[in-house]
């Protein structure tokens, strides 16, 4: 995170904006908006700037910039057409330690102007920490269409009732699922049908209502490969009402961020060899936490019913009269398959898939080999990069032919997504010679020939194009940044 974000309070504290123009004239109205005590230094300045004068709503510095303006300030703005003016402005401002906004010049600025989406007492500022200004104003404008003007007077009745709320919920998992229904039931939409004094008749009833016991439950959530745009709308429900996630040790930060920000956060990720003790652990963690009143949330990678152990995880929570839900999540294989071009069932080659672990020898030691070296089908192995010379030795033992084209996708979905494309001859070859890490999932069967000239997202893939297929052409992809997507996708819930 380049820029710290944080919302000043300029209520009466002094601002000097150095400059008469238009620019001026538009940072003096957010400032008036803050209700800052704003001064203005500019030899001349526009019609509007003078009326305000006038009216005695802003000071004028009239004349040549001095050193002596910017004593007492809180802030400083410079915004002259004078790129030597605003240096000299920011410089004496940072020796004075008063945060500096220099327009247009993110480098001599120590903070940044957000686009603004005004809710009153809510307020969505976007930064692109001055490298992109015109994606935040594209992005405000994608938010305002999806922010309601009645979350203002909404957020207004919460801080009415906030100290009341306190007094009848001091237990804080109670109080957040109050206010959860506070926020997004009834009185929320009679704001939305502008009918105030029923939304505040509403509230009041709600509070005197019986308070509920604290009941605590488990949400099984599937966060897919990493990609955060892969996350259902559920999903990003239940992480935002967690009041304890339980997440594995590759969900992506992206979607960690995506959750409640006081949840609390604990890995409970598996290590080598030592499975089973890590989940006697985490059904422990589950059991405690949904004991307490907690509504928990199980965040595992890719899909819980597909080789997550989720299913181990319910006939724990069941035994233990624990209440329970279930968010899928898109698993590797569909992802992996997908961001590499590689389509799982095709007419011309494969009518059926086949999903497969072999993340250990015993693992390995009870598939059906003579079957998954069928033709016309496709294996998706997983956790397989370990087992790779095992599972090409069983293959081709089995009749499966070398020349069997593979994508091997490493970081499915991720920014740093690789794939390495071969054939099952050049299989465990090929994956040591790009050194092919974990988390990584193979795809082999007829469909992985169409890699090269499908794939879309990320690089190229590495590895000796198949023979049977042409080379790809030169491809350019437009991308939307990450960060931008996560904020989106936020709005989006919350909405």
């Amino acid at each position: 995170m380049k820029l710290y974000p944080l919302f000043a309070d300029l209520s009466r504290r002094a601002v000097l904006v150095v400059g008469g123009g238009a620019v001026a004239e538009r940072k003096v109205a957010a400032l008036l908006a803050a209700k800052a005590q704003v001064t203005v230094g500019a030899p001349l300045l526009t019609p509007q700037l003078e009326s305000l004068v006038r009216k005695g709503r802003i000071a004028h510095r009239a004349g040549v910039f001095e050193a002596s303006w910017i004593d007492h300030a809180w802030l400083v703005v410079a915004a002259t057409s004078d790129q030597a003016l605003n240096a000299q402005v920011a410089e004496l401002a940072t020796l004075q330690r008063i945060f500096v906004n220099v327009v247009d010049d993110a480098q001599l600025s120590s903070f940044h102007v957000p686009a603004v989406i005004d809710r009153s007492p809510v307020i969505v500022a976007i930064s692109s920490s001055g490298e992109a200004p015109m994606l935040g104003r594209l992005l405000r404008e994608r938010l305002e269409t999806l922010l309601d003007h009645s979350i203002g007077p909404l957020a207004a009745l919460a801080a009415r009732l906030r100290k009341r709320i306190r007094r009848r919920y001091p237990d804080l998992a109670l109080r957040r699922r109050f206010y959860q229904k506070l926020l997004t039931g009834p009185v929320a939409e009679l704001l939305r049908r502008n009918q105030p004094e029923a939304a505040a008749a509403a509230a009041e009833q709600a509070l005197a209502a019986p308070r509920p016991d604290a009941v605590g439950s488990v949400v099984l959530v599937g966060a897919g490969p990493g990609d955060p745009g892969l996350l259902t709308l559920r999903a990003l429900r239940a992480l935002n009402e967690a009041d304890v996630i339980l997440h594995d040790r590759l969900v992506s930060l992206d979607i960690l961020e995506l959750a409640r920000r006081d949840a609390d956060r604990i890995e409970v990720g598996k290590q080598a060899g030592n499975h089973h003790a890590t989940q006697d652990q985490i059904h422990a963690l589950m059991l405690e936490h949904a004991r307490a009143g907690k509504r928990v949330v199980r965040l595992k990678g890719g899909d819980p019913f597909v080789f997550g152990r989720g299913g181990e995880e319910l006939e724990f929570l069941h035994e233990h009269g624990i209440a329970f839900e279930v968010v899928p999540g898109i698993t590797a294989a569909l992802a992996c398959a997908a961001y590499a071009g590689v389509p799982l069932t095709h007419r011309d080659h494969a009518q059926s898939v086949r999903l497969v672990t072999a993340h250990c020898r015993s693992s390995m030691d009870t598939l059906d080999w003579a079957a998954l070296a069928q033709e016309r089908q496709t294996l998706a192995v997983y956790m397989g990069v370990a087992g790779l010379e095992t599972v090409q030795a069983q293959l081709l033992a089995h009749g499966r032919a070398a020349e069997t084209p593979f994508a091997l996708v490493e970081n499915g979905s991720r920014a740093e997504q690789r794939v390495v494309t071969g054939t099952l001859a050049d299989l465990s070859e090929l994956a040591r010679r790009h050194d092919v890490r974990s988390p990584a999932l193979l795809i082999l069967g007829e469909v992985a020939s169409l890699s090269r000239r499908l794939a879309w997202f990320g690089a190229e893939p590495l590895g000796a194009p198949v023979a049977s297929e042409p080379a790809a052409p030169p491809r350019v992809v437009p991308r939307i940044p990450r960060r931008a997507a996560v904020e989106t996708l936020r709005a989006i819930h919350r909405a």
